[in-house]
């Protein structure tokens, strides 16, 4: 089939620079933007032998399109444990999440750059019969190639922009040939929906991928005696913080816990866990009594430092009230209050949320989450969760029925995927 002068255009362009993509490659190797020992990958190399049978392949960006990729994995591998599953991203940091995090089986390789000679190498080896795609990544030469090899496409939690909306307006050809290759496509939401049908997609449904995860797991006997040694003291969890947001929730801590009789405690949870020695002396520059649980302490003092991986399902069971991390500063954009929410666990949020926008306005509409804006408002809601709980545990049963509609709704879309799967 002929395509648009738009797309032919980008065709040809990306065949004549595609020769220089080496050396693009080097120069973000240098800058830790790539793997040394994947390189080939980005230039369509495999770096795995292909398995027999049917193979689906799903593609994430990054790191919050890939998290949101998990859940839909590991239906498919139930559902049908005959297929082999190739996961994509674009970043080292997702490489390195989906080593840990995908189900026995399933592959990671790097996303080829969008370039003819690169994107047919890949096809060719992986030759999948499925192609799922994530929000917005729309890369021509690998969607037109796909689609000519009778790939079978679905483009799922699909936005677009406003400035990404505007631009594909002005290549409308480009846009309904792309969108018209998917034989699925769910909107991220309604707005996502009224965009994308207006380019020329055919939009089926309305689901977001960050929703349908399973709850945190904890181990129970962790649970059982994590209790005992709490006894009735408060928690207040810091759930993924960054450097910055410590030394607020510290300032904030400190005057309230200052001769209450039940003892409050503060949980401290760092995004990166080797964060925190400094994270316990800035506690005792405060004058607080600090433990670490690297270090082996006891939950006796008004700071504990938990600096172990996988244990906020723990911390999100016992808190009393959730402080959401990488909200309270600029440029993280937040971090996922559905995993509270499913535990029932209250959330305070900063207004630094650009990766949650959707779900942290919802929430707010439906009175299921706190929103502060400044150091005032860290100390008010840190002195409501001590002082009337009772207003947080309503709120939290708000927040947990909103996410559990929406996840039942994103579950179906396995079901919906499994259908475009020979």
């Amino acid at each position: 089939m002929t395509r648009p002068a738009s797309l032919a255009l980008y065709g040809l362009a990306t065949r004549l620079i595609e020769p220089l993509a080496p050396a693009l490659l080097q120069r973000r190797l240098a800058r830790g933007k790539e793997d040394p020992a994947r390189l080939g990958e980005r230039l369509g190399h495999a770096g795995q032998p292909r398995p027999e049978g049917v193979l689906a392949w799903l593609h994430g960006a990054s790191v919050g399109e890939t998290l949101s990729l998990i859940a839909l994995v590991e239906a498919l591998a139930a559902a049908r444990p005959d297929i082999t599953i190739l996961v994509t991203s674009g970043t080292r940091t997702s490489a390195a999440l989906m080593a840990e995090r995908l189900p026995a089986g399933a592959i990671h390789q790097y996303l080829p750059v969008d370039g003819p000679s690169a994107t047919a190498r890949f096809l060719d080896h992986w030759r999948p019969s499925l192609g799922v795609f994530v929000e917005s990544e729309l890369w021509p030469n690998l969607l037109l190639a796909a689609r000519e090899r009778g790939v079978r496409l679905a483009l799922l939690s699909a936005k677009l922009s406003e400035a990404s909306f505007k631009g594909w307006r002005r290549a409308p050809g480009a846009a309904r040939r792309l969108l018209g290759g998917f034989d699925l496509i769910l909107a991220q939401d309604e707005r996502a929906a009224e965009r994308i049908t207006a380019l020329g997609g055919g939009v089926q449904g309305v689901a977001d991928l960050k929703f349908g995860a399973a709850a945190l797991p904890v181990d129970a006997d962790l649970l059982v005696a994590s209790k005992h040694d709490l006894g009735d003291r408060p928690l207040i969890l810091a759930a993924s913080t960054h450097p910055g947001e410590d030394l607020l929730i510290l300032a904030a801590w400190r005057p309230l816990v200052a001769g209450r009789v039940d003892r409050p405690l503060l949980i401290i949870v760092p995004r990166h866990p080797e964060r925190g020695p400094a994270i316990a002396e800035a506690a005792r520059l405060e004058g607080l009594a600090v433990g670490v649980q690297s270090l082996g302490s006891a939950l006796d003092g008004e700071v504990f430092v938990a600096d172990a991986l996988g244990q906020l399902g723990l911390w999100f069971r016992l808190a009393r009230l959730a402080v959401m991390g990488g909200s309270l500063v600029d440029g993280v954009g937040g971090h996922n209050p559905l995993e509270p929410a499913r535990l029932c666990a209250p959330v305070l949020s900063g207004p630094h949320v650009e990766n949650w926008a959707t779900v942290y306005r919802e929430l707010e509409a439906a009175g299921a989450v706190l929103m502060t804006a400044d150091a005032a408002g860290l100390d008010a809601s840190l002195r409501q969760a001590l002082d009337a709980p009772e207003s947080l545990a309503a709120m939290a049963d708000r927040a947990r029925d909103y996410v559990a509609g929406r996840d039942e709704a994103a579950r179906a879309v396995a079901g919906q995927v499994l259908r475009l799967v020979p």
